[in-house]
């Protein structure tokens, strides 16, 4: 266990986050999502997990230790329902809720479309499985950066 440290976050995706840069991309899926093939693709080329969890449970660990983009207007994305993209299922609901309070701010998400999302899942940095049973469990987050306080802001 360490202090002040969400005890979900495993060493791989702790390593995987520290890793990331300003601008990559990471990828949370549900547990239905091809996370196996589709994170080979990715920069880190293989798959990442945290089972047992649903996804607002695991975004609000991610999300406790990863800023995002404040550079763009939409640093998280979901995907969109298979023919109904304006539809917000319970668990994109949930997570945006997990967003708003990490970030203390309004972060409304993008919408993708299921294969368009998958093709942007192929190059993000990583991707991380949950045990989100629930259908279009699936989200991007872009990585932004944090600033000493004395350093210049941009």
């Amino acid at each position: 266990m360490l202090k002040n440290l969400d005890p979900l976050l495993n060493a791989d995706v702790l390593h995987a986050l520290r890793s990331m840069g300003h601008g990559d991309e990471l990828v949370v899926c549900d547990a239905n999502f091809p996370g196996a093939s589709v994170a080979q693709e990715t920069v880190l080329g293989k798959l990442l997990r945290l089972d047992g969890v649903n996804a607002p449970r695991a975004i609000r660990a991610i999300l406790s230790v990863m800023p995002l983009d404040t550079f763009i207007e939409r640093p998280a994305s979901r995907m969109e329902v298979v023919g109904e993209p304006n539809t917000i299922p319970a668990v994109q609901r949930e997570v945006q809720i997990e967003i708003n309070a990490a970030e203390g701010r309004e972060v409304p998400f993008a919408s993708v479309e299921r294969f368009a999302f998958y093709e942007r899942a192929r190059k993000a940095y990583c991707v991380i499985a949950t045990g989100e049973e629930r259908g279009y469990g699936c989200f991007v987050f872009t990585k932004g950066v944090l600033l000493a306080p004395d350093a210049p802001q941009q």
